[in-house]
């Protein structure tokens, strides 16, 4: 019989398996850009070269190939799969050492906390009751949450992420202030499922090991 940790595990595997596959070299440049963006302003390649230890030209290169980058007119990083440093709408709100970030989707708030090492204090908006959620994520779960029986909603990937995983899987994930809540929407969009606010978190922490094993299971 399934248990809930292998529930997660297969998850876990399909939305791993969905995104970039990042060499041992990638995955350094990778974790750089979040945690250059986290500083709360567009990140250069040249910046994220020299944390990485790998040449600007190759960098660049990689910038301008993966999906899921966003550029500025100056050609830096202004968003990176799930973080950004310009608001969004919907909006979910990181505050991450006094510095404003968005995200793209309530379940990147669950997940980047262990990219960045870093706490986060979260804020969002219930799309079917309108109330504001907050939360405090560490890099190791859900310290404090405004709403106790929050869940989150979810989409299993059937295809991988692309340019467009913003509009075919990021608008499809919310926080929602109660079960009963998200139920409601749930039932409206295909697909869609909840997940109680720790199993998300915990799908973020087994995706991360899954993406960036030689960088973050030594952090743990």
């Amino acid at each position: 019989m399934k248990t809930e940790s292998d529930r997660l595990e297969s998850l876990a595997t399909a939305v791993s398996k969905a995104a970039p596959e990042f060499d041992v070299e990638q995955q350094r440049i990778a974790v750089e850009v979040y945690r250059r963006l986290a500083e709360g302003s567009p990140a250069p390649a040249s910046e994220i070269a020299a944390r990485s230890g790998v040449p600007t030209r190759r960098v660049e290169q990689l910038l301008a190939t993966w999906p899921g980058v966003y550029l500025d007119a100056d050609q830096r990083v202004v968003g990176f799969w799930g973080l950004t440093v310009r608001q969004l709408t919907p909006t979910h709100r990181l505050e991450v050492a006094e510095r404003e970030l968005f995200a793209w989707c309530a379940w990147d708030t669950l997940f980047l906390p262990g990219v960045l090492d870093a706490t986060a204090r979260v804020e969002s908006v219930c799309p079917t009751t309108a109330e504001r959620l907050s939360l405090e994520v560490s890099p190791r779960g859900v310290v404090q949450t405004s709403h106790p029986d929050a869940v989150v909603s979810f989409l299993l990937p059937d295809r991988t992420f692309d340019a467009d995983v913003i509009q075919t899987f990021c608008h499809f994930v919310h926080f929602f202030a109660s079960e009963e809540a998200g139920t409601v929407w749930t039932t409206e969009h295909h697909r869609t499922f909840l997940l109680p606010l720790e199993d998300a978190f915990e799908l973020g922490r087994l995706v991360n090991a899954m993406n960036f094993p030689s960088l973050l299971v030594g952090e743990r």
